[in-house]
């Protein structure tokens, strides 16, 4: 392997290794966000499942 060679290998590992991080970061906040959506989801699922709430009621019964 000439040293131009290793030269462009390891350029490509640091590319890689930085591709990588950004990835995961990505899994992660999409992972966040996933759970956002299901939590918004059960409580509008909630509000149709149940009796709908008087906007005016300030949320009581």
């Amino acid at each position: 392997m000439t040293d131009e060679e290793a030269q462009a290998m390891r350029r490509e590992n640091d590319y890689l290794k930085t591709r990588n991080a950004q990835l995961q970061s990505d899994v992660t906040s999409l992972g966040g966000q996933v759970l956002r959506m299901q939590q918004e989801l059960e409580r509008l699922s909630g509000r149709h499942t149940g009796r709908t709430s008087d906007p005016l009621s300030g949320g009581q019964s």
